[in-house]
């Protein structure tokens, strides 16, 4: 499990240079959190809060 920063998120899905103003990441994982996850378990995706998130393989 490593940590991805918004930035390396925006960068390599949009193409462009982070802005930190925007919070079109965080919108994008509060929706896919919403389609992958599920009460009864663990989170799949972890905030690491003024950094990124992380992705749990477990």
């Amino acid at each position: 499990d490593r940590t991805v920063t918004r930035a390396m998120i925006f960068e390599d899905v949009w193409g462009y240079r982070y802005d930190q103003r925007t919070n079109v990441i965080d919108v994008h994982i509060t929706r896919l959190r919403r389609k992958i996850e599920h009460a009864d378990r663990p989170p799949l995706i972890e905030t690491v809060r003024g950094t990124g998130y992380v992705l749990r393989c477990d």
